[in-house]
Order: C-alpha cells, then structure tokens, then sequence
C-alpha cells in the first residue's frame, strides 16, 4: 500500500476514520427493546491482504457504556511494523426527539486527531447528514471512505428490523474528486442471526487517472459473534486492491 494514500488520512467516514462506521452506524442505529440487557464488549479481530501480496492485521476492543457512548482502543499492525499504530476513539448517539444527534472523535499515535458530526431525523424512513474533520496526521484509515468529507444518507426500516440505506460520502479537503456510493441492506434471521450486505460504488483519481470500481462486504451475525468478509478495490484510492476477513464476539 502507497504510504501516503494508505495510512494518511485519506479518508472512519465512513470505519473509524471521522466517518468510521457511518455507514455501519447507519445500521446500528435501530435500536432494539433488548437495549438494556445487550453485551457491553465488542473484540474484533481483522486480516487484510493487499494485491501486492502485503498483509496486515488489526485488534480492537470496544466497551458500551448507557451513559456515554462508545469507547474503543485499537491496534493496527502491518508486515512493516514501523507502520503500526494505536488508536482510540468515542462515539455516541444523543436522541434529541426529533433529531439524533452522532458525534465522534479519534486520535492516534501519530499525532492524529479527528472527529466527526452527524445528525439524522425520522423513524420508518429516515435521514442523515454528516461532516468530518482531520488534522491531516498520519492515521491507518480502516473505515476505507473519506475522513475530511460530507455525507448525506437515507433508507427505510421496516417493521420486522430489516432495513435499506444509501450512503454518499464525498472528500472534501485534500481529494474532492473521491467519492464513495454505499447501498447497505440488512435483516433479521432466525434465531438472533442477521445478515448485512454493503455495495459500494467509488470514484476517484488513483496514480493520476480517474477509477471507477465497485466493492462489496457481507456480515453475518450470530447472538454473541459475527463474521465480515469484504472486497474493496483501490483500498483508500491507492494502486492495491484489498480483502479483508473480520471476526468478532461481543459480550
């Protein structure tokens, strides 16, 4: 991976970047009945494989907390260690009625700071918008959309928990020619299984041309463990193309 279009930030969007997770938070943020008697941890352990044959994998442990929100610490280490990196970060969904309201910060060990704001309205169908800021530190963007952006997303949940969303984050400082289209589809399964699947559609320049590429992830969830399985070509607008195999457990 280019060590400047892979580990700065690029581009969190959508993770955990300044949008890190939006995309997945746009899902997460049905909130069920069981709220109050659901795991507090969440480990996740991650392996990605670049098509220059590199690897990297990443740990990361988040605790819930009512009160707060999100905290989470995470560690990225890459075939080159000096590479390697801590970082942090809290997020939270303040229900202001008719609004919600989500915030977020991160940092690194790189000096790097960032945070993000989103705001969304409405129940059945919904809708978003989103800002991002970073100081333009070095950071291992594991999000993969971009970090100094805006968002605009929507969707509809049904009654039964399934849910369809689109999401558009779009860099707006360094790279205002890099775009990121997802289309996130989730439902319930039997047994307090779920299935999640996210289209992306990007657009940006890489090495001086224009791309245009589609990626795709897909999560299954048990009730305490889940599986990510993901394909994203020109991983953070640079040259290599990227798997990456996520597993997890909460409880």
């Amino acid at each position: 991976m280019d060590p400047r279009t892979g580990i700065l930030a690029c581009s969190i969007g959508c993770a955990l970047a300044c949008f890190a997770g939006l995309a997945e938070e746009v899902a997460e943020n049905e909130v069920s009945e069981k709220e109050s008697s659901a795991p507090k941890w969440k480990v996740t352990t991650a392996w990605y494989h670049f098509s220059n044959d590199t690897d990297a994998g990443d740990f990361n442990v988040r605790y819930t907390w009512k009160e707060v929100g999100n905290l989470w610490l995470g560690y990225y280490l890459p075939e080159r260690y000096d590479d390697s990196q801590w970082r942090a970060g809290w997020d939270s969904q303040l229900d202001l009625e008719v609004v919600r309201l989500l915030p977020s910060i991160q940092v690194a060990s790189t000096d790097f700071v960032g945070g993000s704001l989103a705001a969304e309205t409405g129940t059945t169908w919904f809708a978003g918008v989103g800002y991002g800021r970073t100081n333009l530190k070095p950071y291992v963007n594991l999000n993969f959309d971009p970090n100094d952006s805006y968002s605009v997303y929507g969707g509809y949940r049904w009654a039964g928990g399934a849910s369809l969303s689109a999401l558009w984050v779009q860099d707006i400082r360094e790279n205002p020619d890099q775009r990121h289209l997802h289309f996130i589809y989730r439902t319930p399964l039997p047994r307090e299984h779920r299935l999640t699947f996210d289209v992306l559609l990007k657009t940006g320049l890489v090495a001086g041309r224009t791309i245009r590429g589609i990626g795709a992830s897909v999560t299954y969830d048990w009730a305490r463990t889940f599986v990510r399985v993901a394909y994203d070509p020109n991983a953070n607008f640079a040259p290599e193309d990227l798997w990456r195999v996520a597993v997890g457990f909460r409880f």
